[in-house]
């Protein structure tokens, strides 16, 4: 089968893994889940909103150029509330949890037809957070599948290949399909972590 690639690249991003909860110190999730790229999709064609599932995106790859520790200031959702000499206060704690970013994180969605490739590659999109903008090189580029698979093809990255296999593991619950598990296997080709700038 033929496939047609948009490549997408961006400064920084960062996935955050279902079991990180409010862990101190995360790193990014390395691939994509069914969740995120049916999100992607129903970003670029919005008239999939009314619809369940994948419909467009065929496959994906996930690269990065390094990871990067950032801090990030949060708040929790309780509140103290304290009496001093008849003066009430309210308190909303504060803390400070480490994120290990993506940097020059660069995404391939594969497409079954160039006119959907196309319209795609005129958006941006985001991994997971508004601030993770990613930006599509102009060219689509069309190969076989098992070329996309290649381990000298320049198709570098981390995939999630979806469905249940021996190899197959939880990544979450959908939140397009009633919370219903997701599960999948990581597929690896050549070296996902660039040595040089994304093409």
């Amino acid at each position: 089968m033929q496939i047609h690639i948009v490549k997408y690249s961006g400064a920084f991003g960062y996935i955050k893994p279902w079991t990180a909860v409010r862990d101190s110190e995360t790193f990014s999730q390395q691939f994509l889940t069914p969740s995120i790229v049916e999100g992607i999709e129903k970003k670029l064609f919005p008239e999939l909103l009314a619809e369940s599932g994948i419909q467009k995106i065929v496959r994906h790859r996930l690269s990065y150029a390094g990871l990067s520790k950032q801090q990030e200031q949060t708040q929790p959702r309780g509140i103290d509330i304290k009496t001093k000499k008849n003066i009430v206060t309210v308190e909303r704690k504060r803390s400070i949890l480490l994120r290990g970013v993506m940097l020059e994180p660069l995404l391939m969605l594969a497409f079954k037809e160039r006119e959907d490739a196309e319209r795609a590659a005129t958006q941006h999109i985001c991994l997971c957070r508004n601030e993770d903008v990613m930006l599509p090189s102009a060219d689509i580029i069309s190969v076989e599948e098992t070329e996309f698979d290649a381990p000298a093809s320049g198709f570098d990255g981390f995939e999630l290949r979806f469905g249940e296999t021996q190899e197959s593991f939880i990544v979450g619950y959908n939140r397009f399909d009633a919370a219903k598990p997701m599960v999948g296997w990581l597929h690896i080709v050549g070296n996902p972590i660039r040595q040089t700038e994304p093409a």
